[in-house]
């Protein structure tokens, strides 16, 4: 069996059974050992690497709390922004790939602002119990550079931005925390789960750690009664991608045949926190937006695609802060490959059961054209039965942007045109059966990125009926139903 397999069966079992299957923080009964000697084993043993090369391999020059010194040659700038990143649990003892790419895309992108890579892999490289029980120092570390850069520079907190990943982004809460004053920002990139998901606030990351704090979540299946990311929401705004499950382009099936190992579907996953922020930075053209909802299977059923009252916010480093409230879950659907952004549509329709459908449990595909682009035959998903005589809530999602839509196919097939029942229709054939018949009068649709509404009715208004393999092609109507946004959303 692989060795990286091995390591990843072992410390996920270690972290189940750290405290009985509910693990937790070292000292959660009492609280984190503060004391000095706590603190003797990280002395040398955190970077600060401020980043004047695009290529990590290039060395950068290091900053030191009480070494004037090394501001004037690192050429630190107290006016500009000042961006930390914070990398989290390693095995390998070295940077991963995607820290060359993050740093890379924050420089192009904020080309005056100190970037700054907090290299603290000497306590980040061991089991992983012992790396979760260094995040406070690493934090309060962190917290004493900022402080001293305040007391030399006068250094503005608000124009601060913590971005850390995995156990990197509880290390980033925790600097939050200590520092004297309030940060402007911390973003938090798949926060880790074990021995974090359901402790108290002040023993992770937490919306009360900066002036803004928002979380990506991209793994949050469990195993072994732990989750990689963490799952529950812990920052002002927390976006859930693809619901934080399973991501696109990171299925097992996707993965083996390139990579060989279970190991690099777990990676895919929590990584893609990392990937989703690198686009948003190098592909601003491109923006994905997340919309509020209670729940990932109301989303599904594309209910939550509202941008009123801020129910709606754009991912990444394009993140606009909101109003100070408690535990905003957003969602959005993703591409599998950059850029990761689409475009989401919901869409409404009665359908109504014209002959012998009770039993059919259609399945609808749909074909969007529109002024720019068309669609393939997309599959409507619902993870429920489609209500007959009932109307009926879908979430559609394109990648493509494929301009203003312009007319509909609908299409559908019930459980007769699967093939097993083709087998089993064959042998008892009635060439006198009667097809079921639906009928579709006119479909609802919303535009999630434009906020748009149409209504859409048939093209002949004398086909309504619909069996089994056949399709209707619906229009915009004559009457409209066009509803404009009130105003557009904010970039």
């Amino acid at each position: 069996m692989n060795h990286k397999i091995v390591l990843l069966w072992t410390f996920l079992l270690c972290l189940s059974s750290a405290a009985g299957g509910n693990a937790v923080l070292k000292g959660e009964d009492e609280g984190f050992d503060e004391s000095p000697i706590n603190h003797k084993p990280v002395h040398g043993m955190i970077k600060y690497n401020m980043r004047k090369n695009l290529d990590l391999d290039q060395e950068g020059c290091y900053l030191q709390t009480g070494n004037k010194a090394c501001l004037e040659e690192c050429g630190f700038n107290a006016t500009a922004k000042t961006i930390f990143i914070i990398h989290g649990w390693t095995m390998s003892g070295i940077f991963e790939a995607w820290m060359a790419k993050l740093v890379s895309a924050v420089m192009q992108r904020e080309s005056n602002a100190n970037v700054v890579v907090v290299d603290w892999i000497p306590l980040a490289q061991q089991l992983y119990p012992d790396a979760v029980n260094h995040t406070l120092a690493v934090g309060l570390d962190i917290a004493s550079m900022l402080d001293w850069l305040q007391e030399e520079l006068q250094l503005p907190l608000k124009n601060v931005h913590l971005i850390g990943y995995s156990l990197g982004a509880h290390v980033a809460g925790f600097a939050g925390d200590k520092v004297k004053g309030i940060l402007g920002r911390i973003t938090g990139l798949d926060p880790a789960g074990p021995m974090f998901e359901g402790v108290e606030e002040k023993k992770r990351l937490s919306p009360d750690d900066a002036d803004f704090v928002d979380v990506l979540h991209t793994y949050t299946r469990e195993a072994l009664g732990v989750s990689i990311g963490i799952k529950e929401p812990i920052g002002d705004i927390d976006i859930y991608p693809n619901g934080g499950d399973v991501q696109p382009g990171c299925a097992l099936g996707d993965l083996l045949a390139v990579a060989g190992n279970f190991m690099e579907v777990m990676k895919c996953e929590h990584e893609r926190a990392v990937h989703l922020f690198v686009d948003s930075l190098m592909n601003k053209e491109h923006v994905s937006y997340a919309y509020q909802c209670t729940d990932p299977a109301r989303f599904k059923k594309g209910i939550c695609l509202s941008c009123r009252k801020n129910r709606c916010n754009n991912i990444g480093y394009n993140a606009r802060k909101m109003r100070k409230r408690r535990n905003s879950k957003m969602y959005l659907k993703t591409r599998a490959d950059t850029p990761f952004g689409g475009y989401h549509y919901q869409m409404k329709m009665h359908v109504f059961d014209r002959k012998q459908s009770q039993n059919a449990d259609p399945t609808f595909y749909v074909k969007l054209y529109g002024g720019d682009n068309d669609t393939g035959n997309l599959y409507v998903v619902h993870e429920e039965p489609i209500g007959l005589n009932f109307t009926n809530t879908f979430l559609v999602f394109t990648e493509e942007d494929i301009g203003d839509l312009l007319k509909i196919r609908l299409s559908w097939e019930g459980e007769t045109e699967s093939f097993s029942s083709l087998l089993k229709g064959f042998w008892n054939w009635n060439p006198t059966a009667t097809k079921p018949v639906l009928e579709v009068r006119r479909i609802r649709v919303k535009a999630g990125e434009t906020q748009k509404k149409f209504a859409f009715c048939a093209q002949d208004p004398s086909k309504t009926e619909i069996s089994p393999g056949e399709s209707i092609t619906f229009v915009k109507c004559r009457d409209g139903w066009e509803v404009k946004p009130r105003k557009r959303i904010p970039m």
